[in-house]
């Protein structure tokens, strides 16, 4: 993980590689998680995996420590979306 700063709302973020080899912008604080298939968020693990999850869930079942993708949070996050060609 690496640490900068959002070009959009100034916000500290930290950069996590997937698997597939991509960086994903997140928000560096931790967060307990509950996985499941139909859930609303989506979570980057510390090793890069992206996973289907909730935040909130029985106390001691949770699914591990991930990080929220700062598209989620970012107020700019609409001025960093890829336009489409056509």
């Amino acid at each position: 993980m690496r640490g900068c700063t959002c070009r959009g709302c100034g916000a500290e973020i930290i950069f996590i590689r997937t698997s597939e080899g991509k960086s994903i912008p997140c928000d560096p604080e931790p967060l307990k998680y509950w996985q499941c298939a139909d859930g609303r968020e989506r979570i980057v693990t510390p090793d890069g995996e992206v996973v289907a999850a909730e935040l909130t869930g029985m106390p001691g079942g949770e699914s591990g420590i991930g990080y929220i993708t700062h598209f989620a949070t970012c107020p700019k996050a609409d001025s960093f979306r890829r336009k489409g060609n056509g």
